[in-house]
């Protein structure tokens, strides 16, 4: 095993790194605004400047007490000193370049909320190690995750405090999450009640699911019967190729480097999704509908949109799926498939298998091809323990408070998250021809970015501006409710 970019401190080193801690946060407590906006340097973000904070390599041992650095954003562009709240944004399974210009720092600004976002441990510039080995990916899991979100929070509200001269005072926190951050926005506020006021999880993949055929039967509903019918046939066509000269058809996809059939296949099926999730279903289903209509070749067609839209605007990589890239133990700014792989292959499963009757994506892509992908990837024993995910944070069935789902119709990952309310926790569906993942803080199209999340572009601007609404109402509730009963005893 190579050794960690983590040290064991000795104890002469414990007080000064606590009060490390302290300062490291507080000297960048609160830049000029014009810096701020210097910094950011492009519209997609409210802020790319980056804070660091000293954190925990294992919350569960008494023993271990290494530490790694790990990278934070903050936005007091409208925080209403000194009592407005605190909006933690969770970010997740990617680099994180700052914090984005969508939504939430609309919500920032109605509320007087500062912002702050922590970068998910090992991903982007916040990895404990030199080297990705299967060994040193121990602590990736979202039990650890949530212990950094939740030291974090301890440690930046302390920090706020000595900036501000004053005891020991809390500010109000709510906490926000996209996709998995969604989820883990959830089970923040399942595990930490007393360190939130409640959470907002949007496109929250709670439940982990082993085989996840519905994700292959949304992408159906969502294309409607002419596109489903045209992507059925473009699978049905780029099988027989395979069969009869594999690398002519994947050079057409400008994807000869995969090798392993099933990533080829993996990535097809996956070029197609993404025109659903993100909130762009006519940049595949018009052109693809109108080839079949003409009787043109729906290989080329599919070939066109992969590398005009998947690999070009979309900006996705074939290297995503080749497993000879994610065996690549080395710590670039490629690292993340690896990572989330890792996850996936330990904690969530998520494997979006071909369903046995109807499906749009290959046949080829099965539990097996997943199972293998685990095994070659990080070797033997290596499997989704998805059960005790769910017995651990509950699934679906998930028993907490003060926290608003959201999802979007198209979305195929909304059937991993929680679409009937109950009590203390509302759900929302928000449908729309191109509401996808992360509607309610992205607007339309979810990707690439709309600033603010503006909905004008969803064809239904009127149900996003319902739910949000809605959502806005619960924060405004949950806050006040902090407020009145006495923050530290808020449940």
């Amino acid at each position: 095993m190579e050794a960690p970019s983590v040290k064991p401190p000795s104890w002469s080193t414990v007080m000064l790194f606590v009060l490390s801690m302290l300062l490291s946060i507080s000297n960048g407590l609160m830049p000029p605004v014009a810096m701020l906006n210097k910094l950011s340097g492009s519209t997609n973000y409210l802020t790319t400047n980056q804070l660091w904070f000293n954190q925990t390599l294992d919350h569960f041992s008494p023993y271990d007490h290494r530490w790694f650095e790990q990278r934070y954003y903050e936005l007091l562009d409208h925080f209403r000193s000194p009592d407005g709240p605190i909006f933690l944004r969770i970010c997740g399974e990617y680099t994180c370049d700052g914090i984005p210009n969508d939504y939430l720092g609309v919500l920032a600004k109605k509320f007087g909320a500062a912002v702050v976002s922590l970068e998910h441990r090992y991903y982007g510039k916040s990895s404990p190690f030199k080297s990705l080995s299967t060994e040193n990916l121990k602590y990736l899991s979202s039990k650890q995750a949530l212990f950094d979100l939740a030291i974090f929070r301890q440690r930046y509200q302390e920090s706020l405090n000595l900036k501000l001269k004053r005891g020991d005072a809390e500010n109000t926190w709510f906490v926000f999450g996209i996709s998995y951050p969604g989820a883990l926005s959830a089970w923040f506020r399942l595990k930490f009640p007393h360190l939130t006021c409640g959470s907002l999880a949007s496109s929250a993949v709670v439940q982990a699911i082993y085989n996840f055929t519905e994700f292959d039967q949304q992408i159906g509903v969502s294309a409607g019967p002419e596109c489903k019918a045209a992507l059925q046939e473009t699978t049905q066509l780029v099988e027989q190729r395979l069969a009869s000269n594999a690398k002519a058809v994947k050079t057409m996809f400008d994807a000869a480097e995969l090798e392993i059939e099933g990533d080829f296949l993996y990535f097809l099926a996956d070029a197609a999704v993404t025109a659903f999730q993100y909130g762009n279903p006519d940049k595949l289903c018009t052109p693809l509908v109108e080839a079949k209509n003409a009787g043109e070749d729906l290989v080329d067609a599919y070939a066109k949109f992969v590398k005009e839209y998947y690999l070009g605007s979309f900006g996705a990589s074939v290297q995503t799926y080749n497993q000879k890239r994610l065996k690549n133990t080395a710590v670039t700014d490629q690292s993340a498939d690896r990572l989330w792989w890792f996850q996936v292959c330990t904690e969530v499963a998520f494997f979006q298998v071909a369903p046995a009757n109807d499906s749009i994506r290959s046949s080829k892509v099965d539990t097996r091809y997943h199972l293998d992908l685990c095994k070659n990837v990080f070797g033997e024993g290596i499997y989704p323990d998805v059960d005790s995910t769910n017995i651990y944070y509950g699934g679906t069935k998930i028993a907490g408070s003060k926290i608003v789902f959201t999802n979007g119709s198209q979305d195929p990952w909304r059937h991993a998250s929680k679409q009937t309310s109950s009590p203390d926790m509302p759900s929302y569906l928000i449908t729309c021809h191109n509401c996808g993942h992360g509607t309610d803080l992205r607007g339309c199209p979810q990707s690439p970015l709309t600033p603010e999340g503006d909905a004008q572009n969803c064809s239904s601007p009127d149900a996003v501006h319902k739910v949000r609404q809605q959502v806005i109402e619960k924060i405004d509730l949950w806050l006040s409710e902090c407020q009145s009963v006495g923050w530290r005893s808020s449940m």
